[in-house]
């Protein structure tokens, strides 16, 4: 698939896709050309669906792994091959609550911590819906206590925005920055 990834990886750069984001596509219509042992370009559609329902009958994949392989293979052949648009359907993912712990954990969680930046780190990823990556980048000019708001930058999906500055989450980062 050499010169196909090539061109592949080419088209996602140009539109800016994230590098996850490329690995995921490219893994995506690689695992469609072994699966059937044939450049990805000479397969038909009928293929590609067949391929599709191996993945979630056979590897029991979860339905948003195949829906990133469908959006890759999709990206493949509308974009890099400019054929007509692909028509492959979407698998049903489920939408999870997220789990919210209780006072009690989240009170032996902060206790179990060891210095004022563990405590401060973890009260501002769990208190503000941070993720990791979003709160090591944190900077003081990032907190706007006003208005009782944290400015995320870059997020997931290169996206910025804000999020609640609870006050107990304040009151435990004042001493953190003056230390």
């Amino acid at each position: 698939m050499g010169e196909l990834r090539e061109r592949m990886q080419h088209d996602l750069v140009l539109r800016g896709m994230s590098p996850r984001t490329q690995e995921a596509y490219l893994a995506a219509v690689t695992g469609l050309a072994k699966h059937y042992r044939q450049r990805p370009d000479m397969l038909r559609v009928q293929q590609v669906e067949d391929y599709l329902c191996y993945l979630l009958e056979q590897r029991h994949l979860a339905p948003n792994s195949v829906r990133v392989a469908v959006f890759g293979v999709r990206f493949f052949y509308t974009v890099t091959l400019k054929r007509p648009a692909f028509a492959l359907p979407l698998p049903k993912g489920g939408k999870k609550l997220p789990e919210v712990l209780s006072r009690e954990e989240v009170a032996r969680l902060l206790a179990s911590t060891a210095t004022l930046r563990e405590r401060a780190l973890l009260m501002a990823t769990y208190g503000g819906g941070l993720r990791v990556s979003e709160v090591v980048r944190l900077r003081v000019s990032d907190i706007d206590a006003e208005r009782g708001m944290l400015r995320v930058e870059q997020g997931k999906g290169r996206k910025d925005r804000y999020t609640l500055l609870g006050s107990r989450l304040l009151t435990e980062l004042r001493p953190y920055w003056q230390v």
